[in-house]
Formats: C-alpha cells, sequence, structure tokens
C-alpha cells in the first residue's frame, strides 16, 4: 500500500496524538495541527520532514485552517486523510454554564469542525489527483445520539456535528469518491474529561438527592474504568483501509450500549403517541 498522507487536528492529546504516533509507526506520512506546536518538539526531532509536517492550527480561524491545509499540499502533494478532532468539554448544568464559555466550545466543536470538512472536501475534490477522493474521519461522541446530565452543552455541540456531517456525506457526488465518517466514541482514557472546564453545581442544584450532584460525586471518586485510547486508534487506522467505510463508527461498549438505550426510548414514545399523528392532513 502506497503512503498515504494523514492530516491531523488536536494532534497535542487524545486521540490526535496517539493516532499521529501509529500513522508514523505505520511509516505513513502525517501533518499534525494544534495550538501549541511546542508539545510535539521532541516528536518532530525524531522524524524527518518528509514524513512529518507540524503546525500551528487554530481551528476557530479560518483563514489558519486554508493555510495548514496549502501548507500540507505544497509539502506533500496531495492530502489522503483528514482526521477531524480538534475539540473540547465542558462539565456543568446547563443553568450554570456561562453562555460566553459555551459559545466559545461550539466556536471549535461545531464551527470549527465544520470548516476542516468543508476545507478536506474542497481539497479532496479539487487538488488531489483526479478521482482519488480521500478520507474524512470527523470525531464526536456517544453523547451526540444519547445526550446525558452535566455534559448538555457539550452534547448539543456534538450533535450538531453530527446533523452537519450527515447532511455533508448526502451532499458528495459519488463520483469525487470522498469517504465520510463519524467516529462516535464512548469513554476512554484520554485527558478530554480532565482538560474539560468544570463549573460548580448551580445553587439550585447543590442538593444531595438530585442526579447531577451523585453523578459529580461519581466521577470525583470512582476509579477510571474507561477504554484504552491506543485500541481505539488502531481501529481508526484501520478505517481508512476500508473499500466502504460506515457512516457511524462507534467505538466503545458503553457507547453502543447508549445507542441501543436511545432508540429503545425514541421508539417507545414514537409507539404510544403515533395516534397523535393521525388525521393531521388536510381535509377538502
Amino acid at each position: 500500500m502506497a503512503q498515504r498522507v494523514w492530516f491531523i487536528t488536536g494532534a497535542s492529546s487524545g486521540f490526535g496524538r496517539s493516532l499521529l504516533e501509529l500513522v508514523l509507526r505505520k511509516g505513513e506520512i502525517a501533518v499534525a495541527t494544534l495550538r501549541k506546536p511546542e508539545v510535539l518538539d521532541e516528536l518532530k526531532t525524531s522524524h524527518s520532514s518528509d514524513k512529518l509536517l507540524v503546525l500551528k492550527l487554530d481551528v476557530t480561524k479560518k483563514a489558519e485552517i486554508k493555510e495548514a491545509f496549502g501548507r500540507g499540499l505544497e509539502t506533500f502533494g496531495r492530502i489522503d486523510v483528514v482526521f477531524n478532532n480538534a475539540g473540547y468539554g465542558i462539565l456543568g448544568e446547563v443553568e450554570g454554564t456561562p453562555e460566553d464559555d459555551a459559545r466559545k466550545m461550539f466556536d471549535t466543536n461545531f464551527w470549527g469542525a465544520a470548516n476542516v470538512s468543508q476545507e478536506a472536501v474542497r481539497i479532496f475534490r479539487e487538488r488531489n489527483p483526479a478521482g482519488s477522493g480521500g478520507r474524512l474521519f470527523v470525531t464526536s461522541s456517544m453523547v451526540a445520539v444519547h445526550p446525558t446530565l452535566l455534559v448538555g452543552y457539550y452534547s448539543a455541540s456534538k450533535a450538531a456535528i453530527d446533523s452537519l456531517t450527515q447532511a455533508l456525506k448526502e451532499e458528495l457526488d459519488p463520483e469525487w469518491n470522498i469517504k465520510v465518517t463519524l467516529i462516535e466514541s464512548g469513554s476512554f482514557e484520554t485527558s478530554g474529561r480532565d482538560n474539560a472546564s468544570h463549573f460548580p453545581p448551580y445553587p439550585a442544584y447543590d442538593k444531595p438527592h438530585l442526579t447531577t450532584t451523585k453523578l459529580r460525586e461519581i466521577i470525583k471518586n470512582t476509579p477510571s474504568r474507561r477504554g484504552d485510547p491506543e485500541k481505539a486508534v488502531d481501529r481508526i487506522y484501520d478505517l481508512a483501509g476500508l473499500e466502504d467505510p460506515p457512516m457511524r463508527l462507534l467505538l466503545g461498549k458503553d457507547a453502543i450500549g447508549r445507542l441501543r438505550a436511545q432508540q429503545v426510548n425514541l421508539l417507545a414514545d414514537a409507539e404510544k403517541y403515533e395516534s397523535w399523528s393521525e388525521g393531521l392532513g388536510f381535509t377538502d
């Protein structure tokens, strides 16, 4: 298999860092982007410039996205796989999350990811060799399909990029040969939860019997039983080799369990009130 060129956002930690290291171990080529390039100084010194290009990128700045893709093309001539991964979380009740903080998170998780995806599609269609297309992987979360308490705004940001990504995939001309997959992960031992912004309990919810209070105690006191990110990125790497990749790849038994629970809940409500949808058409 020919060496592929991977463009990775959020390469400083978590899935982004783990996938970057795997790609390099496999002898492939990587464009690693992150807000603070110095984080990868050690990795950069151990790999030649024909294998690794490290670039500063803040995905909330559209001009920087275009510049980073342009540098990648200028250096390696094409981009085969885009791992659209930059993002972070907020933990707190919906009422207790400052709007400015929620908006900043949306700027990264939704608008940043949306702009990276659009530039990836343009590169695959207009700059890569004709017909070669490319692979676009957008990292999401199980909370996109099963929102949960204390991460309401984070859930919403991931649900938003999920919906946009599905619509984008359906709009693409099959002749462009662009494959798109949402990666909806469960809970893995990355720095994501640890680096999330934590807000104190909103006064109205600061009561011991409430589920939010109990969940905060669980998060604080329960030893981690999250999945191994190194094993997860093995699956993501394999995904790039599939001829017909799925629209969604759920990673982790907890992610699959949440999806099934959500399906049961949605179907139960739909069936219970199905009769309410009868007789709603115009009458002649």
